[in-house]
């Protein structure tokens, strides 16, 4: 019997789990809720309690070969979660250890962006490609750079954290971090509802908007607006793009990537938010870099590409 491989992808809000095989076929999985779980112990516990039925499902702990885990602020050296913002636990967390004592498997553990990325370049849009990056937008911003056919890790484990780098000097302030203008506070999910409510108030621009209480407006209500035609709700989509765009501009000109592959919940508004991100990327390029690098939206499932990255890193484990 073949061996399979376990991901587990843990998010902001929720955590997704499968049992791969080796051609990347997701052959069972599930989710429990990450927010709810102020105490890292009873997330394991809750982990153990809906990935056991799955496991023995697919043949027992006998066929599992390991464990790979993409999280926010994971630490490939280290197997550590490191000071996640979106995370409900603070500090650092031996989440490998911890999962490794819980299941008695092998766990390898990234940032859920790198991971993301893996996935991507080996089962979706970056086959065969040596130089990209990709761009989860989700609760937060992630992302994985891939250059020379390598992830780009750093010499700590913690490279790629375009989320956090600094688009608007002295700018909205990302409560996680303490930091001001990070592309995180504009172009995740949470940032797009924040700027909602910032034309909300500043506005007397009419919009369906107005008749959601704040404390229920999201990014999905938005998007729901703006695909109804309220002028407010695309004017947030075409701002949150001019932001990704420049973002991407200063990425591309670092790294020169052949694409950038966005994932995650905020790529469903489509052309809402690809042109005017598209258009701002170009506008911010110097010459040599324009109309040369492709955005690219994930040819994986929302949910599998994180998954299946996290899986891969099992098939890399050495024993």
């Amino acid at each position: 019997m073949e061996a399979l491989a376990i991901g587990i992808d843990i998010g902001g809000t929720g955590t997704k789990f499968g049992i791969v095989d080796r051609n990347g076929n997701v052959l069972f999985s599930s989710e429990i809720s990450t927010r709810r779980h102020n105490e890292v112990e009873s997330f394991i516990d809750d982990l153990h309690d809906n990935l056991f039925p799955i496991i023995n499902k697919a043949g027992g702990i006998g066929r599992m070969k390991g464990i790979g885990v993409g999280a926010p602020n994971g630490n490939f050296y280290t197997g550590t979660i490191e000071y996640a913002p979106n995370l409900p636990w603070k500090g650092i967390i031996p989440l490998a250890k911890m999962i490794r004592d819980k299941f008695q498997l092998n766990v390898s553990l990234t940032n859920d962006a790198n991971a993301a990325a893996i996935g991507e370049m080996m089962y979706g849009a970056a086959q065969g490609m040596k130089d990209f990056i990709m761009i989860t937008l989700g609760t937060g911003v992630g992302s994985g750079i891939v250059a020379n056919g390598q992830l780009i890790y750093g010499h700590d484990g913690f490279a790629g954290e375009l989320g956090h780098t600094i688009i608007i000097p002295g700018g909205r302030l990302h409560k996680g971090t303490g930091k001001f203008g990070s592309l995180e506070s504009y172009a995740s999910a949470t940032g797009v509802t924040l700027t909602a409510l910032e034309f909300l108030e500043k506005t007397n621009q009419e919009s369906t908007l107005r008749a959601i209480p704040a404390d229920d407006l999201d990014s999905k209500k938005v998007y729901e607006a703006a695909i109804a035609g309220d002028a407010l709700a695309k004017e947030v989509y075409d701002f949150t793009g001019k932001i990704l765009g420049l973002a991407l501009a200063n990425a591309v000109m670092f790294s020169s990537p052949e694409a950038i592959i966005l994932f995650g919940g905020l790529t469903k508004a489509g052309d809402l938010i690809l042109k005017p991100t598209r258009e701002n990327m170009e506008e911010n390029l110097i010459q040599v870099f324009q109309n040369k690098v492709k955005i690219l939206i994930s040819h994986l499932k929302e949910s599998d590409a994180a998954i299946l990255g996290a899986s891969a890193l099992v098939w890399d484990m050495k024993n």
